[in-house]
């Protein structure tokens, strides 16, 4: 059987992380962390938290994708500490609706802007979208190598266009109003419970650095680029974040931003008249480049439970030319082409997609402190900087985000669980079918 072909690099990987990150979210949820905190000084804040929280992410992951240098990062840890069921159901939730539904909002979103700059109907809207999908689809379908090439291209010219952005905010903005540091959009919840809300959308940017992982199998020296690779990603992804807000609240006050529902274009085109087509046609470069590292990088989790028996058994199948799992890929963005076309506009999943996603990665980081109680003598060829402070922090505050998500927004969360619910009977579908195709 065809294998996967380690080709992924260090510099690779690197932008791969901060590719999965800078998207269209940090373009679109400055205005939704606005809306809860009016504040400058708090809205930096709650940004340098979520790099705080990103980074001790990373360094937390960074030990187990050192320990597990294969594909499906986070379904990989989660299998190896909790059993098949908690792997399957990350994989489940993953291809269902996390992934494939960010895929969706990610080729909407490009049309959208795409649409800025030639007006298009709302189905030539949807028609573009669809083709983006197709096309990096195409690429992926190629050898890895090729997809690396198209990412790093993508992710240098994103931050390029973003150090644009941060240029022209220093260099020309003269500052929003002032706002008192403890104003509140909504006077009847506390600060603390406003931090939270605003975590919904800080969060949502920042998901993506753990991308890495799930490419392990296709790197180069991965119990070391791998983690390298995450850590790295996230403290540019930091960087990159936090100036970015400051240039947006050196072009427009915090109560024009909670108004906005373009806050990069609004603010750019308060002092250059041609603002809001730069903005578009750089969302529209980050919001493909996204769409394709997402794209690469999830399939490899449903090609891991695929080997393991616990997805279509298609799913594990390599291309014999070009060793990429092409039947992942492909079915992934079927599926995501599907919900594309039932949503038809861009759809807010922000609060459902961090939610889900996040009960997860509070999970795999408790697997870095079991580990190293019941795996003491196992190789790592790195050991999380600050343990155990580090995942600790991490665990604490991913916690309480989540508890905080489910009584805030019951919703969007009670959706989330309800969806893990209905993945039960699915892996008990495939445990059996696993069994009898063995005793077979």
């Amino acid at each position: 059987m065809s294998k996967l072909r380690r080709e992924l690099n260090l510099f690779g990987l690197t932008m791969i992380a901060v590719g999965s990150c800078i998207g269209s979210g940090i373009f679109l949820t400055p205005s939704t962390v606005a809306e809860h905190l009016t504040s400058p000084f708090l809205i930096l804040s709650v940004w340098s938290l979520g790099g705080l929280i990103a980074l001790t992410g990373a360094l937390t992951f960074a030990e187990l994708g050192g320990m597990f240098p294969h594909a499906g990062g986070v379904y990989v840890y989660l299998r190896e500490a909790f059993g098949e069921l908690a792997g399957f159901w990350y994989g489940w939730a993953y291809f269902s609706v996390i992934n494939s539904g960010s895929l969706a909002a990610l080729s909407l979103a490009f049309a959208y802007y795409v649409s800025f700059l030639v007006p298009l109907s709302a189905g030539g809207q949807t028609a573009v979208a669809v083709g983006a999908l197709v096309s990096v689809t195409l690429i992926n379908i190629f050898r890895v190598k090729l997809v690396e090439l198209f990412a790093d291209l993508f992710t240098v010219l994103k931050l390029l266009g973003i150090a644009l952005i941060v240029g022209i905010g220093l260099l020309l903005g003269k500052g929003g109003d002032a706002t008192p540091a403890t104003a509140l959009v909504d006077g009847s919840v506390n600060t603390l419970t406003a931090f939270g809300l605003a975590l919904v959308g800080v969060f949502f940017s920042y998901g993506g650095w753990h991308h890495a992982s799930y490419l392990s199998g296709e790197a180069k020296d991965p119990d070391r680029t791998v983690p390298r690779a995450m850590i790295l990603g996230a403290i540019i992804v930091t960087i990159t974040y936090v100036m970015i807000n400051v240039a947006f609240l050196r072009l427009i006050s915090p109560v024009a931003m909670a108004a906005s529902q373009s806050v990069a274009a609004d603010a750019v085109s308060t002092v250059l008249p041609f603002g809001a087509k730069l903005i578009a046609v750089i969302i529209a470069i980050s919001t493909y480049g996204t769409t394709l590292i997402y794209t690469l990088s999830a399939p490899r989790i449903y090609f891991a439970m695929a080997e393991d028996g616990l997805f279509f058994e298609r799913f594990a199948r390599v291309h014999p030319k070009f060793h990429t799992p092409v039947w992942s890929v492909v079915f992934q963005s079927i599926w995501a082409i599907v919900l594309l076309v039932l949503w038809k506009t861009f759809s807010n999943v922000i609060t459902y997609v961090t939610f889900t996603d996040w009960i997860f990665f509070t999970l795999a980081a408790c697997i870095v402190i079991i580990f190293r109680y019941k795996r003491k003598e196992a190789a790592r060829p790195y050991r999380t900087l600050g343990y155990p402070i580090t995942p600790l922090i991490f665990i604490t505050i991913s916690g309480l985000f989540v508890i905080n998500t489910l009584i805030e927004r019951p919703s969007q969360a009670l959706g989330s669980l309800v969806l893990l619910g209905i993945g039960y009977p699915v892996f008990l579908y495939f445990r059996k079918t696993r069994r009898e195709r063995v005793e077979g």
